[in-house]
């Protein structure tokens, strides 16, 4: 098995990736400048701020995976090259602290915000809080399509890293 395929792979499938959050947020940030420029109703100009945060930080997020994952993909070769074993020892360790924070943030913490901003659009009438709630729910259901996939990536990633280490250790 060739473990810096499988490396640079994953790299360059993250930076794929990113260029969903990037591209939702260009979509919220369109959105927000909709509601801005269009909305006539309360509600509906009650979308631009919340939009247009959400929209900030999709697109910060995206970039900065896109910016560290594709840095990644020349130092995977040159780490590898250094030291196969340590490159593989410190990926395997990488990759377990990743699916720690995706089994806490997105599986524990993202579904927690969305049902308390459901609770927000039942129990706060005014427009505004309405918008924060649907706007989040919109935001966070976007990062839980994005990074589902990003962690499914990451345990097939991991799975191959910790093969290779048993056969670098026979």
């Amino acid at each position: 098995m060739d473990i810096l395929k499988a490396a640079t792979g994953w790299a360059k499938a993250e930076v794929f990736s990113s260029q969903f959050f990037i591209f939702f947020g260009v979509l919220f940030l369109v959105g927000s400048i909709g509601f801005w420029k269009m909305g006539k109703t309360e509600v509906a100009k009650a979308f631009f701020i919340p939009m247009l945060v959400a929209g900030i930080l999709l697109m910060t997020v995206g970039i900065g995976i896109f910016v560290a994952n594709k840095s990644r993909i020349t130092s995977f070769t040159e780490a590898y090259n250094a030291n196969a074993s340590n490159f593989v020892e410190s990926e395997i360790i990488r990759t377990e602290k990743s699916m720690g924070e995706y089994r806490t943030i997105v599986f524990k913490i993202i579904p927690l915000i969305i049902v308390i901003a459901a609770f927000v659009i039942i129990f706060l009438d005014k427009p505004m809080w309405r918008a924060v709630g649907i706007t989040t729910i919109a935001m966070m259901v976007v990062i839980l399509m994005v990074d589902n996939n990003a962690n499914a990536r990451i345990l097939d990633y991991n799975e191959q890293l910790n093969m290779v280490s048993k056969e670098l250790k026979e």
